[in-house]
């Protein structure tokens, strides 16, 4: 490290949901807080030796696209017709470039394929059949038949979801907190760049090709020179209200600090309009946010004096 550079710091999220402790075996919780030290030891392993934000924030996504208990790459869970349709978006917040795909199929880490989107083509978003048609040009992302993703525990979600249906009218009030497991890392490299990246499989019994807001830009994922942030939670809401440049709009123009952007944006903005979930914030001086207002939200950093945990209440 140089006299001129600063120390790395980096936040990931495995979703914000409804988690609640008495649901959660001693042994699952330590499994996950396992899984979430490993994602943050690939991202720290890039940065302590220099390396960038993109690429530590790529790196930690992967690793947690890997771990089947988060709703990304392995263990997404079903759209409604039992297949998996994973989504997933990165930014550079040094220069402003991005990527981002939705609806891909085959695509073992979909984070991989967005920042191909950005580095190699001259797109921001590509979808479905077209996303995977660029893919088949790229030996370095690897792909997958669609049942890989399958697991156990998401099969028996996509039941008891079908089941539910048919007994109650899916409306607003019974949605709230029931979507979680999105995966999301934001960085703040030596240099002083930012960088956030975000992947998910969407909701339980997804229909109609819906998508959420982690491969949009703006609405999951958002990096500039100022802020990084990775959004996690009932997606159109966060769609809606544009939610990860809120955050960074707040700091950048209305003076807030990341933490009370982060927090007027999630726990109080969104609330007031009936959505939920949470999100990952690192600004350009190393601070940290990571707010949520469902019962639980899966997450682990490392801060700028070199500190570092895991949290999931």
């Amino acid at each position: 490290m140089t006299s001129t550079s600063r120390p790395f710091v980096l936040a990931i999220h495995g979703g914000a949901g409804v988690i609640e402790r008495a649901q959660l075996s001693e042994a699952d919780e330590r499994a996950i807080r396992a899984d979430l030290h490993a994602a943050l030891q690939s991202g720290q392993a890039i940065l302590a030796q220099g390396g960038s934000a993109l690429d530590a924030v790529e790196a930690a996504v992967v690793a947690l696209e890997e771990f089947p208990r988060f709703n990304a790459g392995k263990g997404s869970v079903y759209n409604a017709q039992g297949r998996h349709e994973l989504d997933a978006s990165i930014m550079d917040g040094s220069c402003g470039r991005a990527g981002a795909v939705a609806g891909v199929e085959t695509v073992r880490n979909p984070i991989r394929l967005a920042r191909a989107v950005m580095e190699h083509s001259a797109h921001v978003l590509l979808i479905s059949r077209g996303a995977e048609e660029f893919a088949d040009t790229l030996p370095q992302v690897e792909r997958v038949a669609n049942g890989w993703f399958d697991t156990d525990t998401r099969r028996q979600q996509l039941q008891l979801e079908q089941a539910r249906e048919r007994t109650e009218a899916v409306d607003a009030g019974n949605l709230r907190g029931r979507y979680f497991g999105t995966v999301g890392a934001v960085a703040r490299d030596v240099h002083g760049h930012l960088a956030a990246a975000t992947s998910t499989g969407g909701m339980t019994n997804k229909r109609y090709g819906r998508v959420g807001d982690t491969p949009l830009i703006g609405a999951g994922t958002w990096a500039d020179r100022q802020v990084a942030v990775s959004c996690t939670g009932w997606g159109e809401y966060f769609i809606r209200n544009a939610v990860a440049h809120d955050i960074a709009a707040r700091v950048a123009y209305g003076g807030a600090t990341v933490a009370e952007a982060a927090d007027q944006v999630i726990r109080q903005q969104l609330p007031r309009l009936g959505g939920d979930g949470g999100a990952i914030a690192v600004d350009e001086q190393g601070n940290i946010a990571m707010p949520f207002s469902t019962s639980g939200m899966y997450r682990g950093w490392i801060g700028a004096d070199g500190s570092q945990d895991t949290a999931i209440f």
